[in-house]
């Protein structure tokens, strides 16, 4: 076997080996976003959940691209059947309920998280970030939420994002802190 050889397969090897660890760290975060989802205090229309914990840390830690798919993967497997969304429910009509908004936002906000942070790495710009796709998620959840519920926009802003913001903001300042503790573990784009 010649040098050339060996050096394809170690290639491929670490290659393989890198991928695996991807496609795990995304399906983990999928999953965990599902666990979130599943610690609820219930409120109506939308209840308290973790689920925007772990969609604001798959973006923060797996970056923009992957953090992105991982919540795709989510919504996927909710929309299927998988019950996956808050109290352990599924379907398609999820996404047009309350809170539709809410849901369809979490790809989007892990995406705009991952790109933020890797801008810079210092604490603060870190959760400016994480306040950012948190942010987006309130817009679009309180903008969907105000649609096809309340059609009163001070409705939609008392119950889709008021009661939420002294609970998110703790979810914020988690984020940033287990972020900048665990970034170089498990971070797979720069």
């Amino acid at each position: 076997m010649n040098n050339d050889n060996i050096i394809i397969k170690e290639t491929i090897i670490v290659r393989s080996s890198s991928l695996i660890k991807s496609i795990t760290l995304i399906l983990s975060f999928s999953v965990l976003t599902a666990v979130g989802a599943w610690i609820e205090i219930p409120t109506q229309p939308v209840p308290f959940t973790l689920q925007t914990f772990f969609v604001l840390l798959s973006g923060a830690i797996l970056g923009y691209r992957y953090g992105f798919y991982s919540q795709v993967i989510y919504l996927i497997m909710g929309v299927i059947g998988i019950p996956v969304f808050a109290g352990f429910s599924s379907g398609i009509l999820k996404l047009f309920g309350p809170t539709g908004g809410y849901l369809l936002s979490f790809p989007i906000a892990a995406f705009i998280t991952g790109y933020l942070v890797n801008k810079k790495d210092s604490y603060l710009w870190v959760m400016f970030s994480v306040a950012s796709g948190m942010a987006l998620v309130f817009l679009l959840g309180t903008l969907y939420l105000n649609i096809v519920y309340f059609k009163n926009i001070f409705k939609a802003i008392s119950y889709g994002f008021v009661i939420f913001s002294w609970w998110d903001a703790l979810k914020i300042l988690a984020v940033t802190s287990i972020y900048k503790v665990f970034n170089n573990c498990f971070r797979l784009e720069k």
